[in-house]
């Protein structure tokens, strides 16, 4: 199940509590969009730093390989594996985008899609009465008392095996 980031925007002047519609969930895990289209992706989330950043590193990379009169096919394997980095440290970036923007980032949500966990998040947010919901709270919501807390193949202490 994918896991997702939550980041709560900055307070807007007047503002007593942010508004829901500008929360930002950012999927863990590899981006095919930021692999394939990276300076592009970067440029559409707003990445102006980390766009700066990708276009002086993969420009340093070009120099140093036309010094070395290097291949065309170790160009385009240095350029795959870039792009492969870029797509494995999307979210990170994103991540790293947003805290320095001033976003909180209010914990962590699981969920089938964006639209569940989204759901599942925005739950436990009302119920929290609109305050930023931890991770550590939004489990406790989450866990029936009744359950038992067996983590494991038995399902109850000291049962059969």
């Amino acid at each position: 199940m994918p896991v997702y980031t939550v980041h709560e925007p900055p307070l807007r002047w007047g503002e007593s509590r942010p508004d829901p519609e500008r929360f930002v969930f950012v999927r863990d895990g590899f981006s095919f969009a930021a692999f394939l289209f990276g300076p592009l992706w970067m440029l559409w989330h707003r990445m102006w730093l980390v766009f700066f950043g990708y276009v002086i590193a993969a420009g340093g990379f070009e120099a140093v390989l036309t010094q070395l009169r290097a291949s065309t096919g170790l160009r385009v394997a240095i350029g795959l594996l870039i792009a492969l980095l870029t797509g494995f440290e999307a979210p990170t970036l994103r991540r790293f985008t947003l805290a320095r923007r001033k976003w909180s980032n209010v914990g962590l949500i699981v969920g089938d899609n964006l639209e569940s966990a989204e759901q599942r998040f925005f739950d436990a947010w009302t119920k929290a009465g609109g305050t930023p919901v931890r991770l550590a709270e939004a489990a406790a919501s989450a866990h029936d008392p009744g359950e038992p807390d067996i983590v494991g193949l038995f399902p109850e202490p000291g049962g059969n095996r």
